[in-house]
């Protein structure tokens, strides 16, 4: 028997809520429920724990494992399913963390979409499933680091993110 889904959280207007909640049933029916983004967090940020060039970062700055994994769970459930459960400032935890450059987040990218692509084969999600998920992390990887180095470099840093890894899906079966 599965858990009831996170309440929405989404306040304000009725059609937000109305659309919040659309999201997360296209999410769902698509296979990207919650039990799949509690698999991928979980692998995930096993895979980082363990990685010479990103772990050593985490494990320095996070004390409480659990914690930071319902953190990012309610993440990418806001991510994928509009629940608005997290809050947070992703940049400006980012941007807290010295000498984070286009190398850190290739790795967290290419951890990220191996990551994807054994969570989505057992669950035996699509090609359109995946990358719909790697293309909000591939977003959201760019954003961070377009971020940090405009802030380190002015304008010259607008498009750091450009020559991040893309995404190719695990083939079907």
């Amino acid at each position: 028997m599965s858990e009831p889904p996170a309440p929405l959280r989404k306040t304000g207007h009725e059609k937000a809520r109305a659309a919040a909640l659309r999201k997360r049933e296209a999410a769902t029916a698509a296979g990207l429920d919650e039990a799949f983004v509690a698999a991928l967090v979980e692998r995930f940020y096993a895979a980082i724990r363990g990685d010479a060039t990103l772990g050593p970062i985490f494990t320095a700055r996070i004390a409480e494992w659990p914690v930071h994994l319902e953190r990012m769970n309610r993440f990418w459930r806001a991510i994928l399913h509009g629940s608005g459960e997290y809050s947070g400032n992703p940049m400006q935890a980012h941007m807290a963390l010295p000498g984070l450059t286009e190398t850190h987040f290739v790795q967290w990218l290419t951890l990220f979409y191996a990551t994807l692509r054994a969570v989505a084969a057992e669950r035996g999600l699509g090609p359109a499933e995946q990358a719909h998920v790697a293309q909000r992390a591939r977003m959201i990887a760019d954003s961070l680091l377009t971020g940090i180095t405009t802030r380190a470099r002015g304008l010259a840093g607008a498009r750091a993110g450009a020559d991040l890894p893309t995404f190719t899906p695990a083939p079907p079966g």
